[in-house]
């Protein structure tokens, strides 16, 4: 199967009605990913098959709980999952918030090429950022622990904003060190095609006073 077939299939799968640009742009990112991640090493990932479900598919699976008006991806890396939600979510401004500087110029670079006009690059570290926004959904794939995310990216969700913390298995533990003033709003079990490990999608929101 080549990787439109598979990009399409697993579009089915996850039920998705994406816009008409989206997977032409989604397979666009994917070649652009291959092309820089051999110079510098943006992902481990090597195979473009296990890209599609590993990058894409799992980024993808997340969308239909994230529409917002604002999203901030922060630690955005390789752009997962900002430029997947990008693609798929053209009626949302997307911010992509990386430290690294070659990774946020491959950023640039994929936002420029694609194109993803309702995207944004910010090559500034997370905890020293002013961006003088806030933002509606705050997410973050594999960054850090709930207690750390919190801590790093709070202040930059909106009022009645949430934060979304994408995991595999169900982090118990870190559920239990929650800060005092944030709360478990929902954990969605995700099925991704093509993935046989688990994923979740940990949505937090402040605690009422």
């Amino acid at each position: 199967m080549n990787l439109a077939a598979q990009l399409a299939e697993g579009i089915a799968e996850l039920g998705l009605a994406l816009p008409p640009q989206a997977t032409p742009r989604l397979l666009q990112y994917l070649a652009l990913l291959q092309k820089w991640n051999r110079t510098y090493n943006l992902t481990a990932v090597r195979e473009p098959s296990k890209m599609v479900a590993q990058h894409l598919l799992d980024c993808l699976a997340v969308a239909p709980h994230v529409t917002a008006r604002t999203i901030l991806d922060v630690g955005s890396g390789a752009g997962l999952p900002g430029i997947p939600l990008a693609a798929a979510l053209p009626q949302a401004g997307v911010t992509l918030l990386e430290s690294n500087h070659k990774k946020a110029a491959f950023l640039q670079q994929a936002r420029i090429e694609l194109p993803l006009e309702n995207a944004t690059v910010a090559n500034e570290r997370v905890e020293a950022w002013q961006p003088g926004v806030t933002f509606e959904i705050v997410i973050s794939r594999a960054l850090s622990d709930l207690a750390e995310f919190i801590a790093l990216a709070g202040r930059h969700v909106a009022p009645g904003g949430r934060l979304a913390a994408m995991k595999g298995i169900y982090p118990h533990e870190e559920i239990a060190q929650l800060p005092a003033g944030w709360r478990l709003r929902e954990a969605i079990a995700l099925a991704v095609p093509g993935l046989r490990a688990q994923r979740h999608l940990m949505v937090i929101e402040r605690a009422p006073a």
